[in-house]
């Protein structure tokens, strides 16, 4: 990375692993814009917050005209609307398409060029152990599983060019996620390590994947599982 103070863009940044990354990058030394529908709680110098509703196309478009050229994009908002066959809504599978593909592929279609027209850049994706499929949650994991494809399509475009884009697919996460009315019916499952993911364990390996160090790695969907992806 250049010697000036990176930059970093935090989708879902008022919340949840969103607002775990980007206090992690604060912390770290990066500037920090969170782009993000609820209000701005995080204070601190080098954050700054601009309102999108990243599951609107023309809102995502307009943000990126704003944004320049990151030295890194963490996206990081999603929503979940869990439903078993014959009760699946075609409206909850849209929302999540538009929010977790749709929006991804807006921010990484004028995002990545410019990073590899500077020569560095990194890109993380926030999926889900969910992506491998999930009784009750295919519309979800379609989504999420989505995001692997297009990691691996995107860093093959760019890794000769100093720029790297991954997966990151925690399990469970002790996130307000799990609060919502819509998962009401449907609580998750512990992992083997017997508590839920926490927030900022995600956002130590985010921190990583966007650092120097990380260089390599790209194209990669890797698991903060606890052991729920370990063989039985």
């Amino acid at each position: 990375m250049s010697t000036e103070v990176p930059v970093a863009v935090v989708t879902g940044s008022s919340s949840g692993i969103g607002r775990a990354v980007a206090q992690r990058l604060l912390a770290d030394g990066w500037q920090v814009v969170g782009v993000q529908r609820g209000s701005a709680d995080i204070d601190h110098p080098a954050f700054s917050a601009l309102p999108c509703d990243l599951s609107v196309g023309i809102e995502v478009d307009d943000l990126v005209g704003k944004l320049g050229t990151p030295q890194a994009v963490v996206h990081a908002s999603g929503v979940l609307r869990p439903a078993a066959l014959g009760a699946m809504d075609a409206d909850d599978g849209a929302l999540m398409w538009r929010l977790h593909v749709d929006a991804t592929t807006r921010l990484a279609n004028a995002l990545l060029p410019r990073m590899a027209s500077a020569g560095e850049g990194r890109m993380v994706l926030i999926g889900s152990r969910v992506s491998g499929g999930m009784p009750g949650r295919s519309q979800y994991a379609a989504s999420k599983a989505a995001l692997i494809a297009l990691a691996r399509s995107w860093g093959a475009e760019v890794a000769a060019r100093g720029v790297t884009v991954n997966v990151v697919s925690p399990a469970a996460t002790d996130t307000a996620m799990l609060a919502d009315p819509a998962r009401a019916s449907t609580q998750p499952k512990l992992p083997p390590m017997g508590r839920l993911i926490r927030p900022e364990e995600v956002a130590a390996l985010v921190a990583f994947l966007v650092s120097d160090a990380a260089a390599p790695i790209t194209g990669q969907d890797i698991q903060v599982c606890g052991g729920s992806s370990l063989p039985k």
